[in-house]
């Protein structure tokens, strides 16, 4: 019987699908290049695999081809007769997923993972910033993931996707030297991860390592496909390095080449956010920002998020509709909040708002009554220092400095510097 990447039986007889679903497999985990070209070498050799189409169709999501995610999904379904019950399963708790049946999907995929452990392309919708969990809009939901994916890990053994997912549970709960040690350990398996590559971005940004971090991430982005959907988001990190280091010059350099739309591949989701927060975090440090990249950004999210519905996605493009003047699309967001954590969304636009008229009293207030529990609108600890640095600003523009540095002190030391 031919088996998947974690030795899983599969309904396939072709040796050379089986042999490309577990490329398939590979890549996906390791958020590498050409992900659906693997699934569709699968499908080519053998139509009849069912999880074949439900690879191809998370691979599509990733591509940002909705319809044709959901057409391979459906494909699946098609095929479901006489798969084994875990694939049946699988293809039930992905189909949901891609229906944007989000809770009926979490609860479905909880349950599989919890009978298949190392059903890996299902567990991978919950490991990340990004996943089930981390966009869930509860409280707690870092310990939540934290607690998921250290379950995983005595199923897995000396894993490299799964120690990598572990690590980042542990960076964004504080425990660094931890996280360091799993991470050394997933990219010693395979250096070529870039969920790991990204995994150590974080933790070096956690640690205040500025030059290790700049050096080690633009060497390996440089020989990484630009293709692969973390390119432009690993990108950012060097950008925001560059930031910090003074270099202007480097910043736009990695900015116009590989984050801000029209040159970067990444999702949708990576390029409004990334280019929103490194805009920002450029004009707090004193950088002039053309105001025609903001329109650019602010265009960019009315085009790919018309309407309101994760709060991670609707902060960062009320930030960019503000700072661009965009009055209608902002007022859209604040009036008409959906989805998890959409309780959270409006304070923090009204202060993005008020920023942008340089009304910092009032910015402050709104900032400061979604400061308590903004871990809830998903993202990693890196990204939501956004907010930090948006209510320091507004302190720092008061004259607030001593407070400004108390609150760092006590929130997010690792971002003194900035109020230094």
């Amino acid at each position: 019987m031919q088996t998947d990447l974690y030795d899983l039986p599969i309904s396939t007889q072709s040796d050379a699908a089986a042999t490309a679903y577990r490329l398939g497999q590979h890549r996906l985990l390791g958020a590498e290049a050409r992900i659906v070209e693997a699934f569709e070498d699968c499908i080519a050799h053998d139509p009849g695999f069912a999880l074949g189409h439900v690879g191809l169709s998370r691979a599509r999501q990733y591509a940002n081809d909705v319809a044709g995610a959901r057409a391979a999904t459906a494909t699946a379904r098609d095929l479901a007769q006489g798969v084994t019950d875990r694939e049946a399963g699988h293809i039930h708790a992905m189909g949901l997923l891609t229906d944007g049946k989000l809770t009926d999907a979490y609860a479905a995929i909880r349950a599989h993972v919890g009978a298949h452990p190392r059903d890996a392309v299902v567990a991978q919708t919950c490991t990340s910033v990004f996943g089930l969990i981390g966009f869930s809009g509860q409280p707690g939901r870092e310990a939540e993931m934290l607690a998921f994916n250290a379950s995983l890990l005595p199923y897995y053994g000396e894993d490299w996707w799964c120690l990598s997912q572990y690590a980042f549970a542990l960076c964004e709960t504080g425990q660094l030297a931890k996280a360091t040690g799993y991470i050394d350990r997933a990219l010693a398996l395979n250096p070529d991860n870039a969920n790991g590559a990204h995994v150590r971005s974080h933790v070096l940004y956690e640690t205040g390592e500025t030059e290790t971090g700049r050096s080690y991430l633009a060497d390996w982005v440089a020989g990484h496909d630009r293709d692969g959907f973390l390119h432009g988001h690993l990108s950012w990190h060097v950008a925001l390095w560059a930031l910090e280091q003074g270099d202007e010059a480097g910043m736009w350099a990695v900015m116009d080449a590989d984050v801000a739309p029209g040159t970067c591949k990444a999702l949708p989701i990576n390029v409004l956010t990334d280019t929103a927060s490194l805009l920002f975090r450029a004009e707090a440090a004193g950088v002039a920002v053309d105001p025609a990249r903001w329109r650019q950004i602010s265009d960019y999210a009315a085009q790919f998020f018309p309407s309101c519905g994760n709060a991670f996605v609707d902060t960062h493009a009320a930030l960019a509709h503000a700072m661009a003047g965009n009055g209608e699309e902002l007022s859209r967001i604040i009036t008409s909040p959906r989805g998890n954590a959409a309780d959270l969304v409006p304070d923090l636009a009204e202060g993005f708002a008020h920023i942008a008229r340089g009304n910092w009293a009032e910015a402050t207030a709104h900032l400061t009554a979604a400061m308590a529990d903004h871990a809830r609108i998903g993202g990693s600890r890196a990204q939501r220092d956004l907010l930090e640095l948006a209510l320091l600003t507004a302190l720092l523009r008061q004259g607030r400095a001593e407070e400004a540095r108390h609150i760092t002190a006590l929130r997010r030391p690792v971002l003194m510097r900035a109020v230094a």
